[in-house]
């Protein structure tokens, strides 16, 4: 049989994801801070997007019915097109074209302005005052911003102070290298032969820079372990006695909060341990951290749930934290008409296309938010009259099936938002738990991982020193509780808690050490 080319025409459908699907998806997975930068480049790159409290003010005609020459310009009602981010359905649900009062709230207009007062000592009204070098206060002020010298980094507070405490060229670049190997704690994790090795220098002169710079601010920079970071801030101290030299030697026992070790291995008495311990507490076991942290900006509620008079739960949008961009149409049509070149006329399209997409997925973003978290606060609502003990089994497919959406959605809804509660400010995806079975009902009543974590919690603080819980009895009262889990799961949950074991807590709460124990608090070495 001979084969044959053919031309074909067939009909189907296809999922095409299209730029401007891309944008709305990214959109609706941002996070507030995120959010507001992407808007702010939006603004300066379309010239037909404006924010909404930009908006100008009219003045109000004059007095004796007669018009001032401002209200002239006073565009008529559907001029612009709004687009608002309210909770409101009905708001929402708006499309392109409604007047500037039916989106947003615009401030009274201003009274007409009181004669400028002037001062009759120095001859100068009100209105006439300028700033320095003549500019008035409605130009631009110079940036102060500009003026403030920039954060020294970790590696420049530490090159700093080695250029002083070094002369020699050599010195100094052996002593750069090992500030490069440090990690944000200020740790010299590299292995010095290594490092001498690539500087084809003495490992002993490495040594030895090292020992200078050992001796910078901050105490405890370039340790290359735990120990090493906390004698060296001993001995600045001039505590680094040899009990406490032993102490050191014994980090392992110490966190396990083996007191009889250590005093055997000390040779001092229980309170000269709970000194010694309670000194080392006062050390810092990450000395770059103040340089090399990071901050993190605060966490801003995308939703705010209220207690309603009615017993039920008020579930509203954070309006200070969405955007609210307008389209200003009636520029567009001016540049409209006087636009004569074709390249021209497609920018401006562009634009305009691009500005009621933008304002359409802004809405579209507020909307599922909005679902979503009330879905979750519908499903969720054992959390907020009982606490954590009522948080009940929740997965993205439910809250997807609920309101008519993907479970992807769902996830980028939830994706670095947050939910302020009577209970705290919460993030979204804590309310989403895996379910444990109940011994009588199975999986019909199951319980959340959460809430049986916070029962593990509650046995563990209320238990009696004389008979610490294992994890067998946590699992066997657990049983009798109506919930079914298994002993590695228990670990599994005082591990994320970070509760030591039964051993480790009957040693820590001994009739011996229960005093200093109890003074010296969790240790977190």
């Amino acid at each position: 049989m001979a084969l044959a080319n053919r031309l074909a025409m067939r009909q189907g459908q296809a999922m095409v994801l299209t730029p401007q699907l891309l944008q709305a998806i990214k959109l609706l997975q941002m996070p507030n801070a995120e959010l507001a930068a992407f808007i702010e480049a939006e603004l300066e790159r379309n010239p037909l997007l404006e924010r909404a409290d930009e908006l100008p003010i009219f003045d109000p005609p004059a007095a004796g019915g007669e018009t001032a020459p401002e209200a002239e310009a006073t565009p008529e009602p559907g001029d612009w097109a709004t687009e608002t981010l309210e909770s409101d359905p009905d708001a929402l649900a708006r499309n392109l074209g409604t007047e500037i009062d039916n989106a947003f709230e615009l401030d009274r207009p201003p009274t007409p302005a009181e004669p400028a007062r002037v001062d009759e000592g120095l001859g100068l009204s009100a209105t006439s005052w300028t700033g320095a070098g003549g500019r008035g206060f409605d130009e631009e002020s110079p940036d102060l911003e500009a003026y403030i010298a920039a954060p020294t980094s970790f590696s420049e507070h530490l090159t700093r102070q080695a250029l002083i405490a070094l002369g020699d060229p050599i010195d100094r670049m052996i002593a750069a290298a090992l500030i490069d190997a440090l990690d944000e704690s200020g740790y010299l994790t590299a292995p010095l032969e290594a490092i001498a090795g690539q500087l084809g220098a003495p490992l002993a002169r490495v040594e030895a820079v090292l020992a200078k710079l050992q001796g910078l601010e901050p105490t405890g920079v370039f340790a290359r372990s735990l120990g090493e970071c906390l004698a060296l801030q001993l001995i600045e101290r001039d505590r680094y006695d040899p009990a406490m030299q032993a102490l050191i030697a014994n980090l392992p026992a110490l966190a396990r909060r083996d007191f009889g070790a250590l005093r055997r291995a000390c040779g001092v008495a229980d309170d000269d341990i709970a000194d010694m311990i309670a000194e080392i507490r006062r050390l810092d076991p990450k000395p770059g951290r103040a340089f090399g942290a990071v901050v993190e900006p605060p966490a801003i509620p995308d939703v705010f749930v209220t207690a309603a008079p009615d017993n039920s739960w008020r579930v509203e949008l954070n309006s200070e934290a969405l955007p609210r961009v307008l389209v200003n149409e009636t520029y567009a049509a001016k540049i409209k008409r006087n636009a004569g070149r074709e390249e021209d006329r497609q920018f401006l399209s562009s634009s305009l296309q691009t500005a009621n997409w933008l304002t359409k997925s802004l809405e579209q973003r507020a909307r599922t938010i909005l679902n979503v978290a009330s879905e979750i606060v519908r499903r969720q609502d054992g959390f907020f009259v009982g606490g954590v003990a009522g948080l009940r089994p929740l997965n993205l497919k439910t809250v997807a099936d609920a309101i008519g959406v993907h479970e992807s959605t769902v996830s980028r809804a939830t994706s670095n938002k947050f939910i302020q509660t009577p209970r705290g400010l919460f993030e979204m995806k804590y309310f989403f738990t895996t379910p444990i079975a109940s011994v009588a009902n199975g999986a019909d009543q199951a319980h959340s991982a959460e809430s049986v974590r916070f029962k593990i919690k509650q046995m563990i603080d209320a238990e009696d020193p004389a008979e610490v819980l294992s994890d067998d009895v946590i699992v066997a009262r657990l049983r009798q509780a109506d919930i079914v889990v298994a002993r590695r799961t228990v670990a599994k949950y005082r591990d994320s808690l970070r509760i030591p074991s039964s051993v480790e807590r009957r040693r820590a709460k001994s009739d011996a050490f229960r005093p200093s124990a109890h003074a010296l608090g969790p240790l977190s070495l």
